[in-house]
């Protein structure tokens, strides 16, 4: 055996030991960003795609790959690729059906502010025309998109803050009707409650920081295609733009994941309850809840920011946070927040006013919850 200096030594002992006979019953966190193999001819196989194999975290990871693999299977697509945001992996899914300039996307007016923002503040400079359309209005998407003949159509599950749901098969079918693909955000349902390739959708979008972590820990995104064909699509824009998902936050959401079904039945009760129990309130003009997901967004009667900012500074359970799936119930205000980048009379049009308060329900007991929100409203 060579003797070496201690120093060599620091560096190098206890490293690049031989992977261990008995197999992890969970996936294991791969913290490196370089991976070696016995043989440059090996290396130059795994870069060339003639072997299997890992050679640098930007290009693939097994612990990102697992977490890929889990929500791709949840979701039933054929391929799936992660990302560090959700926003990466909304831009990742726009590019991967090769728009360029000259091509139109039709997108719900309902979207979150931040990818409206993307398509009209971003991709606009790139040549790409954006035409929104109200997409709870299934006659009206049919007559865009024959007039504007998109190449994508976009669009959420569930909508942020209104809480509209698509019609995603109608959708779908238009979209193919038209020779679009159909991007679905899905975040708001999480694949426990729709998943939208089964439905028609070509792509669907997760911001993987919600529902599937779930304890806001851990940000990253998702897209998972029903086609493979748009695997390298997906990796390249990954790889190239480098929006790549960290390995530890990888793991917290594959670990996340795993309690989805059990968090989001109580979640969605804790909502229903909610709704059910605000109903009829005094101080509420308006709740909107459409029967599925864990959200409730009201609009307080006394419809004025400064109201809407007291009613949020006076609750001592829920959390005042601009996210939301957490374990803990959360409140966000739309108007200062996701959309806050919107010309109020803009805002004003698509009904997100100044007195609307998003609620994003926990898994806390719904007698604490709705206590808490009960002597917020009181508050004076």
């Amino acid at each position: 055996m060579t003797k070496r200096d201690i120093t060599t030594k620091l560096v190098h002992a206890g490293e690049r030991r031989a992977v261990p006979e008995g197999k992890p019953v969970s996936t294991p966190i791969y913290a490196t960003a370089t991976f070696t193999y016995d043989s440059m001819q090996e290396i130059d196989q795994v870069f060339g795609g003639e072997k299997q194999g890992f050679i640098y975290t930007r290009y693939g990871n097994p612990t990102i790959t697992a977490l890929e693999e889990a929500v791709r299977e949840v979701e039933e697509g054929a391929t799936a690729c992660a990302y560090s945001t959700g926003m990466a992996a909304i831009h990742a899914a726009l590019i991967a059906c090769d728009l360029r300039a000259g091509s139109t996307v039709l997108a719900s007016q309902d979207l979150y502010g931040a990818t409206t923002s993307l398509l009209n503040g971003v991709l606009i400079n790139f040549g790409v025309k954006t035409v929104t359309v109200d997409f709870a209005d299934l006659s009206a998407v049919r007559e865009k998109a024959r007039e504007a003949r998109p190449q994508v159509m976009i669009a959420e599950t569930i909508s942020n803050p209104l809480l509209k749901l698509c019609d995603i098969k109608a959708c779908a079918e238009i979209a193919h009707e038209n020779g679009a693909r159909l991007v679905v955000d899905n975040t708001f349902a999480s694949p426990y409650l729709c998943q939208p390739l089964k439905l028609g959708a070509d792509m669907v979008v997760h911001s993987a920081t919600k529902y599937l972590g779930g304890h806001a820990d851990a940000m990253g995104g998702l897209v998972i295609s029903r086609d493979e064909m748009d695997s390298a699509a997906l990796v390249s824009v990954m790889k190239l733009v480098g929006g790549v998902l960290g390995v530890w936050e990888a793991h917290e959401i594959l670990r996340g994941l795993k309690t989805l079904a059990v968090r989001m039945d109580r979640q969605c009760e804790n909502a229903r309850k909610l709704a059910s129990h605000l109903g009829e309130h005094a101080r509420i003009a308006r709740v909107h809840y459409p029967g599925l997901g864990a959200l409730v967004s009201i609009e307080l009667r006394d419809g004025t920011r400064e109201t809407a900012f007291r009613f949020m500074d006076a609750l001592k359970l829920c959390v005042r946070s601009t996210s939301l799936g957490d374990v803990f119930t959360s409140v966000l205000h739309p108007a200062t927040a996701s959309h806050r980048d919107l010309l109020p009379a803009r805002r004003q049009e698509l009904g997100i006013v100044d007195g609307l308060v998003r609620i994003s329900l926990g898994i806390e007991s719904i007698d604490d919850i709705v206590a808490d929100i009960e002597q917020a409203l009181a508050t004076d």
